[in-house]
């Protein structure tokens, strides 16, 4: 039995993004996986076995599984079959859920992490909570609330050094996360800055000089 040229062989080896384009015509199948791209397992293969995923990739699964309701429960109702109900059922539960996620941006690329990030407010804005353990300085920067355990690892931690929003772990001097944290956003500070600068046109390219050069 073939589908558009293709074995069930042929598309299990297909990648996400691959299958994408080739269900494009089947809404129910390519809604789930754009939710599977969206939070970075584009590359993924549809016959890839779970056990082959890292800690980080299981984890973005998860999270995928979460979102696909709760984008069900977003479109119009009209005539919606038994599934669809069933998601958005689903999604109507996932409000006011506790979503604990432990490092998920672990093998993830760095291009990648804002897709993560989108995939986050997705959850927020259906009514949910986002509690994340990681040390990706990206997310942790993006964070409302940061609970700072430490100072060291190991035996020489486990205590609460500060908590509280970004700006105010930034400004603990015994915080290491908060000293990094201070870097990115005075970094953020100074290109919001700037591109305000341009915008207002307080900034120009300096006017290039012509001239001859003597030589002695």
């Amino acid at each position: 039995i073939q589908y558009k040229g293709r074995n069930i062989h042929d598309v299990l080896k297909l990648t996400v993004r691959e299958a994408i384009l080739f269900f494009i015509a089947t809404p129910k199948i390519t809604d789930k996986l754009r939710v599977l791209d969206e939070v970075g397992l584009g590359y993924l293969r549809l016959g890839q076995s779970a056990t082959t995923l890292s800690g980080g990739e299981a984890q973005r699964m998860k999270l995928a599984a979460h979102l696909i309701p709760a984008g069900r429960a977003q479109a119009r109702d009209g005539s919606a079959d038994p599934e669809e109900k069933e998601e958005r059922r689903k999604a109507r539960a996932g409000k006011g859920a506790l979503y604990i996620f432990d490092e998920p941006t672990t093998g993830l690329h760095f291009d990648d992490v804002s897709k993560l990030l989108a995939a986050f407010r997705k959850l927020i804005e259906t009514g949910g909570s986002v509690l994340v353990i990681e040390h990706n300085m990206d997310v942790i920067k993006t964070a409302d609330w940061i609970i700072d355990l430490g100072p060291e690892g190991g035996n020489r931690g486990g205590e609460l050094v500060v908590a509280g929003p970004p700006e105010l772990v930034a400004k603990n001097e015994k915080s290491y996360t908060g000293k990094w944290l201070a870097r990115i956003l005075q970094q953020n500070e100074e290109k919001s800055e700037r591109q305000s600068n341009v915008a207002a046109g307080k900034i120009r390219s300096a006017p290039r000089r012509h001239g001859s050069t003597k030589k002695s």
